[in-house]
């Protein structure tokens, strides 16, 4: 989806499925960011404001984990530090979601069309075969999405569908492609790509592809 050249986001909703490379976004974005006074979290390392340290799960699960009210009180945190902040960068699960209706927010969608690759990354990052990281993945998005379909459900009514960004008869799911001003397809660009394409929508883009390039 292109965007006119007026359009001034200040702050960046990175959303993507397990394995897809939103994370790296995260990171990469972070430090070519930083400089210019932005900053940048994971919905996990905003979790930790409220849950308790003894309690928090290790390495990557599914949303119940926690209790609906605990999922629901860190992306309405979100949502609001993303309305009302600025140079913000903020990669979860739901942050497209989560960022519905705020013009500022540039939101983008990380996706990879590979699924081979896709397991590939995940049997990589979790230290199992391919094929029991896939399954993992998939188990999580069912448990999630059994989740945040009902945890949501009001707010997809109020922010999607009223606004008209998708018709009534669309099934809820928080990637559709429609929800987002930038869709990258990981499996057809590296990180450093995938990086230029979202700083290219950002106001002060040229300075800091500058400064990329002095360093490469």
């Amino acid at each position: 989806m292109q965007h006119e050249p007026e359009t001034h986001y200040t702050n960046i909703a990175i959303s993507g499925l397990a394995g897809t490379g939103s994370t790296t976004l995260l990171r990469k974005l972070r430090a070519a960011l930083e400089p210019q006074g932005w900053r940048g979290y994971s919905g996990g390392e905003f979790m930790k404001q409220y849950v308790p340290q003894g309690s928090q799960e290790g390495g990557h699960h599914s949303a119940t984990a926690y209790s609906p009210d605990i999922d629901r009180q860190v992306d309405m945190g979100i949502r609001s530090q993303l309305a009302t902040e600025h140079h913000l960068i903020v990669e979860s699960w739901l942050a497209g979601f989560l960022a519905q209706g705020i013009p500022q927010v540039l939101k983008v969608l990380v996706t990879c069309s590979d699924d081979l690759d896709r397991a590939q990354r995940l049997a990589k990052r979790d230290d199992m075969s391919p094929e029991q990281a896939f399954v993992k993945a998939y188990q999580r998005l069912d448990d999630n999405m059994a989740r945040w379909s009902q945890l949501y459900a009001d707010e997809w009514n109020a922010w999607v569908l009223q606004p008209g960004t998708l018709a009534v008869e669309c099934k809820v799911w928080f990637w559709n492609p429609r929800l987002y001003d930038l869709v990258i397809d990981t499996t057809a660009y590296n990180e450093e790509d995938t990086l230029e394409l979202v700083l290219d929508k950002l106001p002060q883009a040229d300075a800091v592809a500058a400064s990329l390039a002095l360093v490469k």
